[in-house]
């Protein structure tokens, strides 16, 4: 049956495997069942029904990605779209969170319109290759860094990002970091080894060390410093009621207020400039370092992907929560073996059993989880090598790119800035290079250049 949907064989993986990827790409990315409800609930949104919506838009989403695209990629409501969501839309801007849920759901029939008339594919097929080799290697700082803030390596301070001393806080912070370089260090020694399965022991080695050291008083939970027990607990239970506080909300027309258009407008523009380029920096990074790509860069199935990224987008909307969105954490799976939409399928099912087993998942901790983004962050970064060093035309781009994803925390930014001074430098390089440039490149670069002008 497996063989017969997703081409396994084709694919040169199997049934074992894919399995294994996908629980790999939900270890790494359940946090966000945790993180969604308490980012959202400052809006008035009850969480434990923000909780299910995050499972089953989710669901929805991986699902629609295993089945329309056959690729490994897994989906989630986005983070950055939903703090942007919360504090500024609601907060910030006044705007209720029904209004906000509106303003997804609009985003997300107009990403089913562009997917249907290929304009999100068009973009991607327009990026050069060595833009695509930095983004996948830009990707892999971004989710480094996201990884070592995860664990408490580093931290803010007089250089904006320091590295955090294992002894000024060695009950909790201290233990987070160390923990997490521990379990970096089992995923490279069994990688190493070729064990399969390496990142996702990495994960359950470095959490079961963590409960033996919260059993040894090391590790102290602190709910308000976001050290949380590293044990499950069943007794928070379920939260169906909830849940039917916020389904279909975004229609709520009567709850809905509309102060100014232009406003709305704004709101829903931004929510789209992230989410296009997010999901296509995902996508064109984590295809690239599992070799998706074909000799021109393009990547077979991703009308289908782009539209399981729309699809969920509306969901959530929906169901109750922000911007669905491909997530970067699909890397880890990739980096198991992950080739197909099996993978993205069995993420999408350990989903919706997170709506009854969610306080297994969601104590799974930070430093585990961050230890397979730094490591994997590892993987990618070797794509750069692919990039023509001696070509500055082509290598400076790439340079841009990969700096600005860490350094602006933005894949979103990083891309625009990559492909700015592409058109840029090139353009200015002669008549050979200006020949590299696309109509589509050029005008993507000066929308780039008037967003930053502008907004």
């Amino acid at each position: 049956m497996f063989e017969k949907a997703f081409k396994l064989k084709e694919h040169g993986t199997d049934v074992k495997t894919e399995l294994m990827a996908g629980l790999t790409t939900f270890m790494t990315m359940a946090y966000i069942l945790a993180v969604n409800p308490q980012i959202l609930g400052v809006t008035g949104m009850p969480a434990g029904g923000v909780l299910i919506a995050t499972a089953l838009s989710s669901a929805i989403a991986c699902i629609c990605m295993a089945f329309m695209a056959n690729l490994p990629f897994a989906l989630a409501p986005g983070m950055g779209l939903n703090v942007y969501f919360a504090y500024t839309v609601v907060l910030q801007m006044g705007y209720s969170w029904q209004t906000a849920l509106l303003a997804v759901l609009v985003e997300g029939l107009i990403f089913i319109v562009l997917s249907l008339t290929n304009v999100r594919e068009a973009i991607f097929d327009a990026i050069p290759l060595s833009l695509k080799h930095a983004v996948s290697a830009g990707i892999g700082l971004f989710i480094a860094f996201i990884g070592m803030q995860n664990a408490n390596l580093v931290r803010g301070g007089a250089t904006l990002v320091e590295f955090a001393r294992f002894k000024d806080a060695i009950n909790t912070a201290g233990v987070c970091a160390i923990l997490c370089l521990v379990g970096v260090i089992i995923m490279a020694i069994l990688s190493h080894k070729k064990i399969k399965g390496a990142i996702l022991i990495g994960i359950v080695g470095a959490w079961i060390l963590g409960m033996l050291a919260q059993a040894a008083g090391l590790y102290v939970p602190d709910f308000e410093a976001g050290f949380f027990s590293l044990y499950p607990s069943f007794a928070i239970g379920t939260h169906f009621q909830e849940f039917g506080d916020i389904l279909g909300q975004a229609l709520n027309f009567d709850a809905i207020d509309l102060k100014s258009i232009g406003d709305f407008i704004a709101i829903l523009f931004a929510f789209l400039f992230v989410d296009i380029f997010d999901t296509l920096g995902t996508l064109i990074g984590v295809a690239t370092k599992a070799d998706m790509l074909d000799e021109e860069g393009r990547l077979p199935g991703i009308k289908g992907a782009l539209m399981a990224d729309a699809i969920g987008t509306t969901a959530g909307a929906l169901l109750g929560t922000s911007t669905v969105t491909t997530y970067v954490e699909s890397s880890a799976g990739v980096a198991e073996g992950g080739r197909t939409g099996l993978t993205a399928l069995s993420t999408g099912v350990l989903f919706l059993i997170a709506i009854i087993l969610s306080p297994i998942f969601i104590s799974i901790p930070a430093f585990a989880t961050g230890a397979a983004l730094i490591y994997v962050g590892f993987l990618m970064l070797t794509s750069l090598l692919k990039v023509d060093f001696d070509n500055l035309t082509e290598a400076i781009p790439a340079y841009i790119a990969v700096i600005a994803m860490p350094f602006f925390y933005s894949i979103a930014e990083g891309i625009s800035f990559g492909i700015i001074f592409y058109v840029i430098i090139n353009l200015l390089s002669g008549k050979e290079n200006r020949k590299k440039v696309s109509p589509l490149m050029a005008i993507l670069a000066i929308l780039f250049v008037l967003r930053y002008i502008f907004l």
